[in-house]
């Protein structure tokens, strides 16, 4: 992993949404990033966790401008996503792919694989001709560990790790710098999981790319990821190098998560104190005051509920917690 150059570096990004029902209906707006920053080194794999619906998927496909966002900057390679448009922005996705969480949902059905993974080759003119395009296809296929004669099959003949195999080898089609890998195994089978991770690995090695890993197994991304950011209800609530977050927890929400992965020594297993947090995730739409794990952590106090932490650095890491406040 590089130490010195950043390769994307996000500044109090926002993402909302307007949920009003109507128009005699009162605003609603959704804060699914709220205030987020920080920052992804070259060939680093930057995990991010979180429960469902804490806006991990939102800020990825921010990231990649797929939405709007409502303030802040993404600094890719010393330009400003958040600005971009038309050709520019165009330019900017042969260095910037995603992988997307279904595989079955973002592959079209009436392509075949050739077809599937050329397209962005023809979108961005790379190659001159066919004959080039459908030998790097060839070339992608091995690599993602699928057969040459694949290229003339549809996504309907391929089991979900195929496919999403086929999803890995479009991303790499227009040989990016930076991928966005959005829950790309909470769909795949658990026998299948570990083989695309390695794949991964094995990809950002050979082609030294930087990855933003979202999913919410916090022992999966521990294994792929050089660095952890922890998400809860839109915001960054921890982040630091992989092996401080699972092994010396900081904030009260990501020490919950942990206790929740399963064990599989049985005996180890029963010794372990699980974390139960009682009641709901608060809506997006209404978030608590101040901290946003306030209703649910164990440790709140007044404080808490009335004033919102601003991130802080403790040791290697950075947490957005009271409790470590001078």
């Amino acid at each position: 992993m590089s130490e010195n150059k950043v390769i994307l570096s996000v500044r109090n990004l926002k993402t909302y949404f307007d949920v009003t029902k109507g128009i005699f209906s009162p605003r609603q707006i959704v804060k699914a990033v709220d205030d987020v920053s920080f920052d992804i080194m070259e060939n680093e794999t930057f995990g991010l966790v979180g429960e469902s619906g804490c806006g991990k998927t939102t800020l990825g496909r921010t990231i990649v401008k797929l939405y709007e966002p409502e303030s802040g900057s993404i600094i890719f390679e010393g330009k400003d996503i958040a600005k971009m448009k038309g050709k520019e922005l165009t330019a900017f996705r042969k260095d910037m792919q995603m992988i997307f969480q279904d595989p079955y949902a973002s592959l079209n059905p009436r392509m075949t694989v050739g077809e599937i993974i050329k397209e962005p080759m023809i979108i961005h003119n790379i190659y001159d001709n066919d004959k080039d395009r459908e030998d790097r296809v060839v070339e992608l296929l091995k690599i993602v560990g699928l057969k040459p004669d694949h290229i003339r099959r549809y996504p309907a003949e391929f089991s979900g790790g195929q496919r999403q195999r086929v999803g890995i080898a479009r991303a790499l089609a227009v040989n990016p710098k930076f991928i966005v890998c959005d829950e790309p195994i909470s769909a795949l089978d658990v026998s299948i999981q570990a083989q695309v991770v390695n794949l991964l690995k094995d990809i950002q090695k050979e082609m030294g790319l930087s990855y933003l890993f979202v999913a919410h197994d916090l022992s999966m991304v521990k294994h792929i990821s050089d660095r952890i950011g922890v998400m809860y209800l839109g915001q960054m609530v921890e982040l630091g190098p992989a092996n401080d977050v699972y092994h010396r927890p900081l904030h009260p929400y990501t020490t919950a998560l942990l206790s929740a992965i399963p064990i599989p020594d049985p005996d180890v297993a029963k010794k372990k104190q699980r974390i139960v947090l009682e009641g709901e995730v608060p809506s997006p739409i209404n978030p608590p005051k101040g901290c946003p794990f306030c209703t649910r952590c164990p440790k709140a106090t007044e404080r808490c509920h009335k004033e919102r932490p601003v991130p802080i650095e403790v040791g290697t890491r950075k947490v957005a917690c009271h409790l470590y406040e001078k």
